[in-house]
């Protein structure tokens, strides 16, 4: 008994990733097992794929699968392709086009008749313009439904589809309309717009005269960097709070010892120490160095539906969101 059970359990440990990899039946020329197609939508590719094999005899056929487990897309499509006998026998004119939403994955596999027509470069086009900004904003339908009107013009040799408009870039918004990056590249450039702008910031305020000028130098980069990063509003908020705190932490500063002894260093000696760095006192105006190196800064500087027997040998573009 005990080993009819392990027996059992490794079968299906066994079959798991085959099921995985499983080939759905070729029930029509939009086979959404994934279902993420809404159904008037599998209607309208299906009649429009309909309409254009009777006109060219290319056929066409969508295919949704939830997962593939570890296959990569490219062997999955061309297993499908295969199987399906995409395309006329003679003519070699398939294409299948492979979407697998929880492996966020896709791939346009054309059959050797069309490479010429739709070549790599053109295929990963069409899945880069028309189908991942879709796929990205969470609109499969759009995605799918644009991406196959792509392939069907350009096989029709009109380009790419004027009636259609591309799904707005993954970015997202701050809610004022305002387009900002995703948070993980604004985190990177924050780091480095803040780290140098906030440098400046606090070395005008603790440098006696040369710190005016910063102040007024620094202005427009604390209201365009940032709108970027944190949008609109927060940037001028931002920005108010640039303009009142750096005058009032500098006259506060001011008043205190290490302040005072700076500016007269500064007026008598003409150079002077601020954390660390040396300030020196020129005709044009300060500079500032860190005393080691020789680099400084001058304010001064400016289902009755089958395969017809083609076959595929492997082109075509993959993508991913």
């Amino acid at each position: 008994m005990r080993r009819c059970t392990l027996l059992l359990v490794a079968l299906l440990l066994a079959a798991a990733p085959s099921r995985a990899q499983d080939i759905p039946f070729l029930t029509g020329r939009v086979v959404d097992d994934a279902n993420i197609i809404d159904a008037a939508a599998r209607d309208r590719l299906s009649a429009m794929l309909k309409a254009h094999e009777a006109t060219t005899t290319n056929q066409i056929v969508v295919l949704t699968v939830p997962t593939i487990g570890s296959t990569s897309i490219e062997e999955y499509a061309v297993k499908v392709f295969e199987s399906w006998k995409l395309g006329q026998k003679d003519k070699d004119n398939g294409v299948l086009v492979v979407v697998v939403p929880n492996d966020r994955k896709m791939r346009i596999e054309v059959g050797y008749g069309l490479e010429g027509t739709i070549p790599d470069g053109a295929a990963g086009e069409i899945i880069r313009t028309w189908m991942t900004p879709a796929f990205k904003a969470g609109n499969y339908t759009k995605g799918i439904e644009d991406g196959v009107a792509a392939v069907v013009s350009r096989l029709e040799g009109r380009g790419d589809p004027t009636d259609r408009t591309p799904a707005a870039a993954s970015s997202s918004s701050d809610g004022n309309g305002f387009a900002v990056l995703p948070w993980t590249q604004r985190l990177l450039i924050g780091a480095f717009i803040y780290s140098i702008i906030g440098l400046f910031t606090v070395i005008g305020v603790m440098t006696p005269g040369v710190g005016w000028f910063l102040y007024v130098f620094l202005i427009p980069f604390w209201a365009l960097f940032p709108l970027v990063i944190i949008g609109p509003w927060n940037t001028l908020i931002q920005l108010v709070v640039y303009l009142i705190g750096f005058p009032l932490a500098k006259l506060r500063l001011k008043k205190s010892q290490w302040y005072e002894k700076a500016a007269s260093d500064l007026k008598s000696k003409g150079t002077t120490k601020i954390g660390g760095f040396t300030v020196t006192k020129g005709s044009g105006g300060s500079s500032w160095s860190s005393g080691s190196s020789d680099s400084s800064w001058s304010s001064s500087s400016g289902s009755s539906f089958s395969g017809g027997g083609g076959s595929s040998g492997g082109g075509g573009a993959s993508g991913s969101w």
